[in-house]
């Protein structure tokens, strides 16, 4: 049975590359298509580009200007290139899908299989919060694009025989707008890697893009407010408006974009990460987990499915400064256990969501 693995464009290492590469090492034999494929990302071991020993073919994307490094300006169109990419000699095609793939042009008797991270924010649920964070162009390219984008995305949805979910949240979402059911198997994450014993310091972490919504913002006035220290990971558009509004503050640190092993160390020394934005799984509770931190997070999103409340974190419900203070209290008059964080997190690591998959598309493991 020959094989193709779909993802939207291959331009840096998120969670989506990483449900890929998991995708790619369950399928040693499949090939991989994607609208661009950025030199970052090529493994070098040969002329002809290869990703995890996986020969990859681009749609037509990648030979305009600026294809490769912003594939994201050619949204609108992408479902035409999605069509026009040839999988004829594919039985089962396996779309990583959370920008515009999973249109293709399907044959008599291809199996397609969505692995669906969510149905496009940018254009569904989110639209508002993006128009708002959107430069002036921006703006009038998604009032010029939106409807396009989601009818094309309804369209798309047609070519699918089996949405796979990342997370019962998004499941409601692939419900609600492409109105189909999924299986929710979870993204993995890397548990092993992140599991450890830490002396634990004196701070709160906040960890993530750093982009609007996200709500960064409002977890480090919260420990501002409250006298706590705070240590900010990440890089983002709202970083140096953050920098310049805490700059002198000792209490603040920003660490910026970090190596895997210094993050792993800020997780497990931190008092506990605080979590406020809604994201589609999350998977950066379960990796505080991992290291043994308990999670003050956000009561919406996935992060309902990966904190276990009173035992490896606690809720907030409102995206408030006085929320999360209120939040921060509450966490501080517990206490927390690292090895019952610890062992949450190991439901979500590889060997399972390879169990999962392969049981989803019949698989022998």
């Amino acid at each position: 049975m020959k094989q193709a693995l779909l993802h939207y464009w291959l331009t840096n290492m998120r969670g989506g590359e990483k449900v890929l590469a998991a995708l790619a090492e369950m399928l040693p034999d499949s090939d991989i298509f994607t609208h661009a494929f950025a030199e970052p990302m090529r493994d070098g071991s040969s002329k002809e580009p290869f990703w995890h020993g996986h020969r990859v073919t681009e749609s037509f994307i990648a030979r305009l200007p600026w294809g490769r490094k912003k594939p994201q300006a050619y949204l609108p169109l992408m479902p035409l290139a999605s069509r026009r990419l040839d999988l004829s000699a594919y039985d089962l095609v396996i779309s990583s899908e959370s920008g515009p793939i999973k249109g293709i042009v399907r044959r008599p008797g291809q199996k397609h299989v969505c692995y669906c991270h969510t149905p496009m924010r940018y254009v569904w649920d989110m639209y508002d919060d993006y128009y708002a964070a959107a430069g002036l162009a921006g703006r009038a390219a998604m009032k010029l694009w939106t409807g396009y984008l989601r009818r094309e995305d309804l369209r798309s949805a047609e070519s699918v025989d089996v949405f796979v979910a990342n997370s019962r949240f998004v499941s409601e979402r692939i419900r609600r707008i492409y109105g189909r059911e999924s299986i929710v198997v979870n993204p993995p994450v890397e548990v092993d890697f992140f599991r450890g014993e830490y002396p634990k310091e004196d701070y709160y972490l906040i960890a993530g893009e750093l982009v609007s919504y996200k709500r960064a913002d409002i977890a480090l006035e919260a420990c501002v407010k409250m006298g706590r220290r705070a240590v900010v990971v990440g890089n983002g558009k709202l970083r140096a408006r953050l920098e310049q509004l805490y700059a002198g503050n000792p209490s603040v640190s920003f660490l910026g974009r970090i190596g895997d092993e210094e993050l792993k160390n800020a997780y497990g020394r931190a008092r506990a990460l605080i979590f406020p934005g809604v994201e589609d799984f999350g998977i950066v509770p379960v990796e505080a987990q991992a290291a043994g931190t308990p999670v003050i997070a956000y009561g919406m999103g996935g992060a309902l499915e990966t904190v276990s409340p009173g035992e490896t974190g606690l809720f907030f419900r409102k995206q408030t400064v006085e929320s999360i203070c209120n939040a921060i209290e509450e966490f501080e008059s517990r206490e927390w256990s690292a090895e019952s964080c610890r062992a949450a997190a190991r439901r979500f690591g590889h060997n399972r969501f390879k169990a999962e998959m392969s049981a989803v598309l019949n698989l022998k493991q």
